[in-house]
């Protein structure tokens, strides 16, 4: 028996007892004549003494202990002498005294330590994921993880949701980020694609009367890689008949809560607060918020045409937008550090950044063409006080925007204004479609299978492809979930007519035959007798992130990749023999 307990399970109830433990020698301390070690699992930690007062034998073998060996030990449970406790961990006031040892497994000496606090590059932390992954704070947030999948599995099974796997190789569909694909043996010259997400088939699975579904999966996407985003990642997949958008909103709600309280015990307060796209575009230049703070973006344009600055009314004549955010606290900043403020705002794609800081008066080069009572307005509207900076853009819309919602974040971090917790919302309204200059067409702002509010249904069946305005108008039922400034999850009500589907891949320019070749048996599906349904994608890996307080997703997968998606562990991708493409009917030509 190499253990009757876990490390983290001693108690003060076994006090007096004898247990037998295994685990990791975490620490090694030698204090001359007793050896102290702090021992490991997953459960937690626990010290243990070798005294040769009580074997000989034990203590002489716990001099050749190093950190990592892998170790068995029994011996007798006591309470830690007064002063000596350590309250940082359950198992703190105790102490087991080994009356025997045996070494299981000995550790080479390790590429870093996985005591130390001190920061480790992740590369190396990439390359032995496997000592990475010992480390308390990467094992919490597995274990957090696992309890995430675990209480959402709960909740939807008690909601009535069937958990249903879709097909990990599918057909290529590339409408959004490019595939992965799968040569296939038997079908020369033909290709699987892995999942970028089940939606055909959840949406199969309603037309086949299942009515509620849910699916914990595996997706992948071929794309560029950020902090947050890997090639490979888990989604928590529901859809559901029969509803409208309140009835999912309702559901998603209550399973996070749900999530929330089991895992970490923590209340939310819902119904979440719920935005417009429009209305979180112009307060925070976004769609995915984040509420922990104020700095909301204000419109400027009345203000502006009461002055003289040419930049804004150029910006103006020519269709643009004036909007402020208010830089709080920064009218002490320097001149050159205006200027890389100024820096920053270009990178974002700026022009340029007109600023007026509050300090005994308004002190700014643009102040002398604004009367004293706009300036005050201003100010006003922006609630800048006495050392605050106020901060504008003009330029066309989706520039100032952006470049504002950036420069919004920005000075929330350097000034230390984001508060804790975890503030939701959903964003809701958005547009049908979005204007690609590029590809010269209209794209679907979520998916070619969202369905047009109800109010623009029979419009949109009667619009002209060439109608730029009119096809700009049309709302969709669409609705994203947004945590602390990052997407968590996105959903809508699907299309379940087969004329709407119709006119939605006529609106995308997507030729019969070619929808009919890419999406045929999801078409044929709505023709017999489609329920009307939606649902929601919500990304795990970012959800679990945030729950934990990591910075990156990464540091909630168990195997991640770079972002240049290689496995540092496993070395993939790698080249394959020669033979085994062959029997794939594949010739290599590399260009270079």
């Amino acid at each position: 028996m190499y253990r009757d307990r876990k490390c983290g399970e001693v108690s003060e109830s076994q006090i007096g007892n004898t247990v037998t433990l295994s685990g990791w020698v975490f620490r090694w301390r030698d204090h001359g004549g007793l050896i102290f070690i702090d021992l490991r699992d997953r459960s937690g930690i626990v010290q243990v003494v070798f005294s040769p007062d009580v074997s000989e034998d034990a203590h002489k073998l716990a001099h050749t202990l190093r950190s990592e060996y892998v170790i068995k030990v029994r011996g007798e449970v006591r309470r830690r002498p007064e002063g000596t406790e350590n309250p940082e961990i359950p198992t703190g006031s105790l102490e087991v005294y080994a009356s025997e040892l045996e070494i299981l497994s000995k550790a080479d000496p390790l590429p870093f330590m996985i005591d130390e606090p001190k920061e480790i590059s992740e590369p190396l932390r990439l390359r032995y994921r496997y000592l990475d992954l010992r480390r308390p704070e990467m094992m919490r947030n597995l274990v957090v993880r696992h309890r995430v999948t675990k209480t959402i599995r709960d909740y939807l099974d008690r909601e009535g949701f069937l958990e249903i796997e879709t097909p990990m190789l599918t057909k290529s569909t590339p409408e959004g980020a490019r595939d992965y694909l799968v040569p296939s043996r038997v079908n020369p010259g033909h290709f699987y694609a892995l999942p970028q997400s089940p939606q055909l088939f959840k949406q199969i699975l309603m037309c086949s009367a299942m009515e509620r579904y849910f699916q914990i999966v595996r997706c992948f996407r071929d794309e560029d890689l950020r902090a947050d985003r890997q090639p490979e990642f888990t989604q928590v997949d529901l859809e559901m008949s029969f509803v409208e958008v309140d009835d999912v909103i309702s559901i998603v709600e209550g399973m996070l809560s749900y999530v929330f309280r089991e895992t970490l015990e923590i209340e939310l307060s819902t119904p979440f607060e719920r935005l417009t796209y429009r209305d979180s575009m112009e307060r925070f230049g976004t769609d995915k918020p984040d509420l922990r703070f104020g700095l909301e973006i204000a419109e400027m344009e009345d203000l502006a045409r009461q002055g003289s600055f040419k930049v804004f009314l150029n910006a103006l004549e020519a269709g643009g937008r004036v909007k402020g955010v208010l830089g709080k606290g920064l009218a002490g900043l320097s001149r050159k550090e205006i200027d890389l403020l100024t820096e920053e705002a270009q990178s974002y794609g700026a022009k340029g950044l007109a600023w007026i800081k509050l300090r005994d008066g308004f002190d700014s080069p643009i102040a002398k063409f604004f009367p004293e009572g706009v300036l005050k307005a201003m100010a006003d509207r922006l609630g800048a006080e006495q050392g605050d900076m106020m901060l504008f853009v003009a330029d066309d819309e989706d520039t100032t925007l952006d470049v504002l919602g950036r420069l919004r974040l920005s000075i929330a971090r350097r000034q230390g204004l984001i508060g804790d917790g975890f503030r939701f919302c959903w964003v809701v309204d958005y547009p049908l479609l979005e204007w690609d200059e590029e590809e010269g067409r209209f794209q679907a702002m979520h998916h070619p299978f969202t369905s047009p509010a109800d109010m623009d249904i029979e419009r949109m069946l009667k619009e002209d492809i060439n109608d730029h305005e009119g096809l700009s108008s049309l709302k969709a039922k669409a609705y994203d979930i947004v945590l602390n400034g990052y997407e968590i999850g996105g959903g809508s009500i699907r299309i379940h007519r087969a004329d709407v589907q119709r006119k939605m891949f006529e609106l995308l320019r997507i030729p019969e035959e070619e929808a009919q070749l890419k999406f045929g048996f999801l078409i044929d599906a709505l023709r017999y007798g489609a329920p009307p349904h939606g649902g929601i994608a919500l990304g795990l890996d970012r959800l679990v992130m945030l729950m934990v307080g990591a910075d990156t997703i990464r540091d909630v997968i168990a195997f991640p990749k770079t972002q240049k998606a290689v496995c540092l562990l496993s070395n993939a991708p790698s080249p394959v023999e020669e033979k085994q493409l062959k029997d794939l009917h594949i010739k290599l030509d590399i260009i270079e």
